[in-house]
């Protein structure tokens, strides 16, 4: 790949992954369908925890897969017009217009859909043990975001010592899951005082 043509791969993975990464789902299935702001409830976060505290189960759902959907087709999409390596970089692209997209004033959510998505979409193994993590941890404690850093903890492991992946996507695999613990910063501290929130599938009133 000739400098010149890896210059625009790697301007155009970023600005296809941030910009699919932006993308509020959450924001917008919970004003269009369910009439609220997700951002005035429960973490105020757009992702798909916090709109399942709407009690919209398909809206959490659908939340879920679309979040889940910009960081895969991201690094697929990337990765088919160049190559593997640059498909990575859009999906860390896209976690990070997740987390900070540009239409909410860089205010997004954790990214964890989008990060577990795009860890499968550049080794499908890393991303199933990143998942299977945050069941066992979440069928055991309730605790979503404890949930998700012991995943990602997890996936870093795995990705290290297993997989035998690259070195941009060993670093990717690091970056997103470095980032998405560090988005967890209040829930560890909370989870520090005992004073983080658990899952709850009951509709509210």
């Amino acid at each position: 790949m000739s400098d010149h043509f890896a210059y625009y791969a790697y301007l155009f993975a970023c600005l296809l992954g941030y910009g699919l990464g932006a993308t509020p789902f959450g924001l917008i299935l919970t004003r269009l369908f369910g009439g609220v702001d997700i951002r005035t409830i429960g973490s105020g976060n757009i992702g798909a925890t916090n709109v399942l505290r709407t009690g919209r189960k398909e809206l959490a759902l659908a939340t879920l897969l679309l979040d889940g959907g910009k960081g895969c087709i991201a690094v697929i999409l990337s990765g088919c017009l160049t190559q593997p390596e640059i498909g990575a970089i859009a999906g860390f692209a896209a976690v990070v217009g997740h987390c900070f997209p540009v239409w909410l004033r860089f205010r997004g959510g954790k990214g964890v859909a989008t990060a577990i998505a795009t860890l499968c979409a550049i080794d499908l193994i890393t991303g199933l043990f990143m998942i299977a993590c945050w069941l066992v941890v979440a069928l055991l404690f309730r605790i979503s975001s404890l949930a998700a850093i012991l995943g990602f903890c997890g996936a870093m492991g795995y990705g290290y010592l297993y997989a035998g992946l690259s070195d941009i996507q060993l670093f990717v695999i690091g970056a997103i899951s470095v980032l998405s613990i560090l988005r967890h910063h209040e829930n560890i501290k909370r989870l520090m005082k005992g004073e983080e929130s658990r899952i709850s599938f009951r509709k509210k009133s």
